[in-house]
């Protein structure tokens, strides 16, 4: 071997080494283990590495429930990921609360362009005390969707106002040979959430539901939340014997099959429907409304979810590289595309879109006079956790609505006594 090419050698060898002392390495956390999002972010890591050498990101995912627990421990433990999503709102506030969620503001104002790039309105959910925690990234709402098909040959043109008449519905559909007229995975605790949301928001005033969700004064003692739950529990008992040992994934799949009348999903599922039944006719309407109920009307269940920054990562810089790419107007693009979920960056909602299920999508929550956000998040995760669970035990009468209210004030009491520390 000439010298020559020894000392080429030498100082690749150099380079190489200094280049890998100069990596750093990320911790990016998120809840999307399964198709689609999990090969959309496999290949915005990729990109990303790709694009910057000098940053290593390691990448870790659990699904829903779990990661509403793990994130919590992570963060309590002081093991917090460098970047990770969040739900907006009080579940943002509880992670918030540990001091070691780094706010943006700085980030957004040495940017301009990248702070103006987002549906403002969506901001608010993860800002409290004028400083914001994380970024908005997806957008979505909740209603009923059913199977056109099956309304039509049961005869069923109007579409639900009030709860009785969604009863009526249910009714009808029984009597025309679907024994199980709207199914959901109970076994999911978080869908139970989603119901109660909506009809806790419809049914109860404002005044009760502003007083209850604040950990500081919420004592849940209305008699509406009884008579919420038992209009739950009326529903559960029209979706068999079943629901409490199926999944949302299960019932959902059982809807695009076309053989369920009647499911209750988020916008952001639209496109399983496309995919999983191009032949599937289907249309949405709202949770209806209560005839005797107090709350304001119009508004409709949903929250941006979005994601945020460790304060105490090692190396800032390069994790907010890493966040500006994961809002970049390239890759907003490409998730609109392939996973068909809004999402909170402008510039990425296409007009006149071929895509007809993120058109049904962005109607929904066009038409929506406001949100409101997930139960599980409006309100302390113990007292979310005991309404849960509680309805779970509801469905398979294993407790009374009465057992479970108590089991609800008895957490409201441990999240006011914590609160007031």
């Amino acid at each position: 071997m000439s010298k020559r090419i020894a000392a080429v050698i030498v100082a690749l060898m150099l380079t190489l080494s200094f280049a890998s002392a100069q990596q750093v390495t990320l911790h990016f956390f998120h809840r999307w283990p399964q198709e689609p999002r999990k090969s959309f972010y496999d290949q915005l890591v990729a990109d990303f590495e790709k694009q910057n050498p000098d940053i290593k990101i390691v990448m870790d995912s659990v699904i829903n429930d779990s990661y509403k627990e793990k994130i919590r421990v992570l963060v309590s433990s002081n093991d917090i990921p460098d970047v990770f999503c969040s739900w907006s709102d009080s579940f943002a506030y509880n992670l918030v609360k540990s001091g070691r969620i780094k706010p943006l503001n700085d980030l957004l104002a040495k940017d301009k362009v990248f702070a103006d790039s987002f549906v403002q309105s969506q901001i608010k959910s993860f800002t409290f005390d004028n400083k914001i925690y994380g970024l908005p990234h997806t957008m979505d709402a909740k209603v009923f969707v059913y199977n056109k098909d099956i309304f039509e040959k049961a005869g069923i043109t109007k579409l639900p106002a009030t709860y009785d008449e969604l009863l009526t519905v249910f009714d009808t559909l029984q009597k025309k040979g679907y024994q199980v007229p709207v199914l959901e995975g109970l076994a999911d605790p978080w869908t139970i959430s989603h119901y109660l949301g909506s009809m806790f928001q419809l049914y109860l005033p404002e005044s009760v539901t502003d007083k209850d969700y604040a950990e500081a004064t919420g004592v849940f003692t209305d008699p509406g939340y009884k008579v919420v739950l038992e209009r739950f529990q009326k529903i559960a008992s029209y979706m068999g014997p079943n629901a409490t040992s199926m999944t949302h994934t299960d019932t959902r799949n059982y809807f695009i099959s076309g053989k369920l009348p009647l499911i209750y999903l988020e916008t952001g599922e639209f496109k399983y429907l496309a995919d999983g039944n191009p032949n599937l006719k289907y249309g949405y309407f709202p949770f209806p409304a209560f005839k005797d109920g107090k709350g304001k009307l119009g508004l409709i269940e949903g929250a941006p979810e979005g994601f945020m920054m460790s304060s105490t990562t090692k190396y800032p810089e390069a994790a907010e590289r890493f966040l500006k790419f994961i809002y970049s107007k390239q890759n907003a693009q490409k998730f609109m595309k392939d996973i068909g979920v809004p999402i909170a960056v402008k510039g990425a909602l296409p007009s006149g879109s071929s895509m007809p299920w993120l058109n049904n999508a962005i109607d929904v929550m066009d038409n929506a006079k406001g949100m409101v956000p997930w139960f599980d998040n409006a309100v302390n995760i113990k007292v979310a956790d005991a309404f849960m669970r509680g309805c779970q035990a509801i469905a398979t009468k294993d407790k009374t609505i009465d057992q479970v209210m108590a089991d609800v004030q008895a957490a409201a009491k441990v999240v006011q006594s914590e609160a007031k520390k």
